[in-house]
């Protein structure tokens, strides 16, 4: 176990206890390594079914057999066959690198993503994993355990201390763009303050085509702040601020909830799923989001 300062690659392998048992992999034709199929319907491959034509939806998928059949206008829904890529962006912003309960915000990153690793390999995805960074290359994709492991190994190494060279949220998910394909699982650990930084068409966007995950990593101080004078040091200088003064807690709220707020209600509008994970919260309390049915799209 770790001290929840740093990080330990014993304690994320020993996280696949915490998944193992909870949902089973899904079965494709070919068993788990194989080619499976996406349980994500949208622009693939293989045809699934057809539905009665949406506003919106694509002209160029209208059934026009059944259209002419029944009278009204319906649309394709293909499903795409292959195995799926779970990718895993890890924000890796200076503030994540603290904590007040339990453990770091940081480490409660490196263990959400050790979970996701191994709920990727259980259901026979192939796994990978990146930060904002315009110089590391991201972990490439693999399978099954040995898959999981290189991820976990990446994690301890983001988030034993904050990276020197970090280029923001914004740098990662450019590059998850042009990694993912249609129907693959998007999961972003980030700070909230990092998502509040972009705006919320990018949000839309990877939601269209890919199951997306946002996982906001919070402490209890920041949501929660004590009535009183904290105390803080910054370039070897203390620093005291006053909650209890409205219009320091004011700011307070501005800096630390509000984000967390705005992104619990706008993200879901936009087609992806969101949590606030604590410092101190089960690092697989968010695993429910995994797996929901999302709206079929033509």
């Amino acid at each position: 176990m770790s001290d929840g300062v740093v990080p330990s690659l014993a304690e994320l392998v020993a996280l696949r206890a915490a998944v193992s048992g909870r949902r089973s992999a899904r079965h494709g034709r070919h068993g788990v390594s194989g080619q499976a199929l996406s349980p994500l319907r949208g622009r693939g491959m293989e045809y699934a079914e057809s539905r009665e034509y949406s506003h919106g939806d694509d002209a160029r998928h209208i059934d026009w057999r059944l259209t002419a059949r029944t009278g009204r206008a319906h649309t394709k829904l293909f499903q795409a066959e292959r195995e799926r890529l779970t990718l895993i962006v890890a924000d890796t912003a200076p503030s994540l690198y603290f904590g007040t309960r339990v453990r770091f915000k940081s480490v409660q990153a490196a263990r959400a993503g050790a979970i996701a690793a191994w709920a990727a390999a259980r259901d026979g995805d192939r796994i990978a994993a990146l930060r904002g960074s315009l110089r590391e290359p991201p972990v490439n994709p693999g399978s099954g355990p040995r898959g999981a492991l290189r991820v976990l190994d990446a994690m301890v190494r983001w988030y034993a201390q904050a990276p020197a060279e970090d280029a923001g949220l914004g740098v990662a998910l450019d590059h998850a763009a042009r990694l993912l394909r249609p129907g693959s699982r998007l999961i972003v650990l980030a700070d909230p303050g990092s998502v509040a930084a972009l705006p919320q068409r990018r949000w839309a966007v990877l939601a269209q085509h890919h199951e997306v995950v946002v996982l906001l990593l919070t402490d209890p101080i920041e949501t929660q702040p004590p009535r009183g004078t904290l105390p803080f040091s910054r370039d070897g200088q203390r620093i005291e601020l006053d909650l209890g003064v409205e219009a320091q807690r004011q700011r307070w709220h501005d800096s630390f909830v509000a984000p967390v707020e705005v992104a619990l209600e706008k993200l879901p509008v936009r087609g992806v799923r969101v949590q606030a994970l604590s410092s101190d919260a089960a690092s697989e309390s968010w695993l429910p989001l995994l797996g929901r049915a999302r709206p079929l799209v033509a």
